[in-house]
């Protein structure tokens, strides 16, 4: 049965890494278990192949495999949202094509990188991998990787079809107080940085795409729901709580992220180049955060 994006891209989304083995090869078991942790979370979704995944150093038959591992686990009990990303938009298609045959149920496509696409280009790449699909496609912008951002502008062209479901966004927490009403309803903000995440909540956003909440899941949703219901104060003093942990992962993306799941016990925390593992400096910084988010009211949000 069809469940409209609306209804499932909100909260916080997990940004899943791809574990490897000691071989460098996909640890699918390990991946698998992520992604069930996640489902017993009551994650509404979870994003595979994408920022958090280590995309660019996946094949193509890589990249399927983990999207049809996800939907496998999932069995419909979360959505899942497969990374497209390319800065070649004929491999873009590729990529979408795949993730649609795998039995995704929504695409994420990223602003071009590297080649910085006039505001036309973006737009035509965006069209060119919605058109060879039938999924939802969400879009992803993120100047700070990508040098060019997504343009308000071209944001309102492109949600002319309704193809076009939600944004992670990387860029401006202003936005969706700017822009909603300009929007179609049901489009959903979702804040693609773990440091600005509540700020973009409490102004209007609809959730996070999140490296955090593959550490703490439990914590992050009763974050999401306390800003739903008004209660800023406890967001924020929680959300600070988090800090150290979020700086810790934002500055070493993503090789903190699986140092941290490494000390959890959760995945090995091998990377592929030009991704190398965390320090021993770093390991220790990691070890510092959990301490500040580990007291009694804190615990189970973390490693549950």
């Amino acid at each position: 049965m069809f469940i409209p994006p609306a209804a499932w891209f909100t909260g916080f989304i997990p940004d899943l890494p791809t574990p490897f083995d000691a071989a460098d090869a996909v640890d699918l078991e390990a991946f698998a278990a992520l992604c069930e942790r996640q489902v017993a979370a009551g994650a509404p979704a979870i994003v595979v192949c994408e920022t958090a995944g280590e995309a660019p150093t996946l094949s193509p038959a890589e990249q399927e495999l983990v999207i049809r591992t996800a939907v496998d686990v999932a069995r419909g009990r979360v959505r899942i949202i497969a990374g497209a990303i390319s800065n070649a938009t004929s491999h873009a298609i590729e990529l979408a094509r795949r993730a649609e045959a795998a039995g995704a149920d929504a695409v994420m496509s990223v602003v071009p990188a590297y080649n910085k696409p006039m505001r036309e280009g973006t737009l035509a790449h965006f069209r060119a991998v919605a058109g060879a699909i039938g999924l939802p496609v969400i879009l992803h912008d993120v100047p700070s990787r990508t040098l060019r951002p997504l343009a308000d502008e071209t944001l309102l062209r492109l949600v002319e079809s309704r193809q076009f479901v939600g944004l992670r966004d990387g860029s401006d927490i202003t936005r969706p107080m700017r822009l909603a009403r300009h929007l179609p309803a049901g489009f959903r903000f979702l804040s693609g940085d773990d440091v600005t995440a509540f700020a973009y909540i409490a102004d209007g956003g609809d959730g996070a795409i999140s490296e955090v909440a593959n550490i703490a899941p439990d914590l992050c949703r009763t974050i999401f729901s306390q800003v739903r219901q008004g209660r800023l104060q406890s967001a924020r003093y929680l959300h600070r709580r988090l800090i150290p942990l979020v700086t810790c992962l934002s500055r070493e993306s993503p090789a903190a992220l699986k140092g941290a799941l490494g000390m959890l016990g959760l995945m090995r925390p091998d990377t592929r180049l030009p991704i190398v593992p965390l320090n021993p400096a770093g390991q220790a910084e990691i070890a510092r955060a959990f301490a500040a988010i580990a007291d009694e009211e804190l615990i189970d949000g973390v490693g549950a």
